[in-house]
This record gives C-alpha cells, sequence and structure tokens, in this order.
C-alpha cells in the first residue's frame, strides 16, 4: 500500500468518526446544547481540514473551494474557545458580539481576493507554485499562528479561573472534567505546535519533511479524535456549574483593602467562623453531594461574599475542600465503626456526599496519607 492511498483511508475513516460523533452531539437531547453544537461545529471543521486526501480525488489542482477549504482553519480555535466557556459557565450565551471571533477568517480570505480567488485558473497555478514567494500567504500563516496563541492562552485562562471559581463556591462533583479538558487543550497545543513547525518548512528548502508532517498529522488526528470520543462515552456531562458573575476571593480581598469600611475585625471574624463550624457539625450540610457556599450562606445568615471570603482567605482553604474535610471526618467515623464493618467504601462515599470514588479517594488521601481501603484494614 502506498502513501497516497494510505492517507486516502485515514482520512477516511478520520472524517467519518468526526462526522458521526458530530451527527451524536447535535440530535442527542440534552440541556447544554449549545455546548454540543460547538463542539460538533468544532469536529466538522476539523474534518473538513483533514479531508484533503479525499479532496483531492475530486478536484485537480488549485481552486477556490480548496483555498477556501484551507482557509476554514482560522475558525477552529474561536470555535473551541467558545465551546471551553460553554462547558465552564452555566450561564454563557451565544450572542451577536461573538461573530467577533470571525475576523480573523474574514482577513484571510479577504487577503486572497485580489491575486487567487478573483483570477483564472492559470493564475492561481502560478500563485501556489509560487507560494514561498507569496506575501498573501505569508501573512496569513503569521496571522494563524497569532491567532492561536491568542486563543490558547485565553482558554487556559478560562480553565485555570472557572477552576478556581468552582472549588471557592461549589462542593459537588469531583474535577475530573476539568482535568480532562485541560489534558484535551494540552494535545490540541502540541498537534498545533507541529502544524506549526510543518508551515514554517513549507516556505524553506525542506518542504519534502513538510510533508511527511502533513501525513503524520493525519495520523494524529485520527487517534485524537478516537480519544475524545472514548473520554465522551465515559464522561457524558462535564461541568457548567459556574456562574461567570461571580468573583474570585484574591478579587474580593483586593476590593476589601481598598475599602476601609468594609474591614472586619477579629472578633467578628473568630464568632463567625464558629457558627459556621458549629453549622457543619450540627446540621451536616455536607452530605449533600451538590452543596453550594450559596446554600450555607442562607442557612447561617452571612452574605455570600463575606463567607467566601471567610473560608477562602481567613480558614485559608477552598470551599471544595473544607466541605471534603467534613466529608472525610464522617466517613473516617464509619470506617472505624465496628458494626459497620460490612458497609462498602462506595456506599460510604455517597452516604457522606461524595459522587464518584475517584474524587473520594483523592480527598481521602489528601486528608489521612492514605486510601479508605488502607485506612480501614489498619486501624
Amino acid at each position: 500500500m502506498d502513501k497516497n492511498n494510505l492517507l486516502i483511508i485515514v482520512a477516511s475513516v478520520s472524517v467519518f468518526i468526526s462526522v458521526l460523533l458530530a451527527i451524536f452531539l447535535v440530535t442527542v437531547k440534552t440541556k447544554y446544547r449549545v455546548s454540543n453544537v460547538l463542539f460538533a461545529v468544532f469536529l466538522m471543521i476539523n474534518a473538513i481540514d483533514i479531508s484533503e486526501p479525499l479532496f483531492n480525488l475530486f478536484v485537480d489542482g488549485p481552486s477556490n473551494p480548496g483555498i477556501f477549504k484551507n482557509m476554514l482553519v482560522f475558525l477552529q480555535i474561536p470555535v473551541f474557545y467558545l465551546y471551553v466557556l460553554s462547558v465552564c459557565y452555566s450561564d454563557f450565551k451565544l450572542k451577536p458580539k461573538h461573530l467577533l471571533h470571525a475576523l480573523p477568517f474574514l482577513i484571510a480570505n479577504l487577503a486572497l481576493l485580489p491575486r487567487f480567488y478573483g483570477v483564472d485558473t492559470a493564475s492561481k497555478i502560478h500563485f501556489i507554485e509560487n507560494r514561498q514567494s507569496m506575501i498573501e500567504l505569508k501573512f496569513n500563516h503569521i496571522l494563524l499562528h497569532v491567532q492561536m496563541v491568542i486563543y490558547f492562552v485565553a482558554v487556559f485562562r478560562v480553565l485555570r479561573k472557572s477552576k478556581t471559581l468552582y472549588l471557592e463556591n461549589y462542593a459537588g462533583k469531583s474535577l475530573n472534567s476539568y482535568n480532562w479538558l485541560f489534558q484535551f487543550t494540552i494535545v490540541l497545543c502540541i498537534v498545533y505546535a507541529i502544524a506549526l513547525l510543518k508551515n514554517i518548512l513549507k516556505f524553506s528548502d525542506y518542504v519534502h519533511i513538510s510533508e511527511l508532517i502533513k501525513a503524520g498529522l493525519l495520523l494524529l488526528s485520527l487517534f485524537i479524535i478516537c480519544w475524545y470520543l472514548f473520554k465522551a462515552l465515559n464522561n457524558p456531562e462535564l461541568f457548567r456549574n459556574v456562574d461567570s458573575k461571580l468573583k474570585l476571593v484574591a478579587e474580593m480581598v483586593s476590593e476589601e483593602k481598598s475599602n476601609e469600611e468594609s474591614v472586619t475585625n477579629d472578633r467578628e471574624y473568630k464568632e463567625e467562623i464558629l457558627r459556621l463550624k458549629n453549622y457543619m457539625i450540627d446540621k451536616k450540610p455536607f452530605l449533600n453531594s451538590s452543596l453550594t457556599i450559596q446554600d450555607i450562606s442562607g442557612e447561617i445568615g452571612i452574605p455570600v461574599r463575606d463567607l467566601s471570603l471567610l473560608i477562602n482567605h481567613q480558614l485559608g482553604q477552598h470551599f471544595y475542600d473544607f466541605v471534603n474535610s467534613y466529608r472525610i471526618e464522617n466517613a473516617m467515623a464509619i470506617l472505624k465503626d465496628e458494626t459497620k464493618s460490612k458497609v462498602t467504601i462506595l456506599e460510604i462515599l455517597y452516604e457522606v456526599g461524595f459522587n464518584s470514588k475517584s474524587s473520594f479517594n483523592t480527598a481521602f488521601k489528601k486528608h489521612t496519607g492514605n486510601t479508605p481501603t488502607y485506612y480501614r484494614k489498619n486501624l
């Protein structure tokens, strides 16, 4: 089997899986339809991008559809960025202002209008054959890579902020979904870094190496798509719990320092901390697996802002860890109880407020230094 046939097969499989997953995402019934549609669009743009070996079977030589297909890559990262926003923030909605993310795509196409889109076939062939000296293509490649850097930095900032907001305000699901999305973004960074190298070589004397890298990217794309499909099946729902209007504790502390009237004295802090701890022990709100800081605020009469500063700043713990510490203490008490020796670890974790084995094991080891099973065996 020669290289061209192999690339056609790999491209066919990748496109098929991408389209199949995209159809699934837009047809499945879910309240997170915006996220699903955005990722489906991302997959379809990726499918178009990697379909070049198939496209070349039907189109001979440079053409307007062919170059337009290549320019769609300018939409890929902006769509992924919007997808990340929709996953991380529960109040995300598509708005007309989001159309501004298509601006690089429009600029890239306008740059090609005079000397490619608007000329005859012979001129198009001349343009491609002399691509190394064509200022439009060099401009578009620079624009694309600048865009990628900006958007990846923006994506990592969104992930970091939303994860911190979750830790400071929620104590429900585990952080596996955030970690998965972070891993997926890292993988995309690696892929685009390889693509950057390919494009640099494309304008050098090592065009043949660029073509080899291009073939490797097709194979890598197939692997990534299959990996995502596996992850999607094992993580059918991602976090969409964080309100984008929430403020980070660091921001609130900064505001407190600049507002002398809002400073709370040590005595008031101690009274509020005592009230909070008594409430946690007496009422056991941590047994609620979807507990939020708003829930506790309403029960003990401390405003959300003040309670967030109290736990995350004064106690030096994220709300997520603060609540989990009570859950672990409760779990430890059950594990020590000889009358409950037959209660399984899985039953215990659900009983104390966790909703996944991985998050329970992580929190238990962080709190005690041991796994629940080891702890029970060595009492």
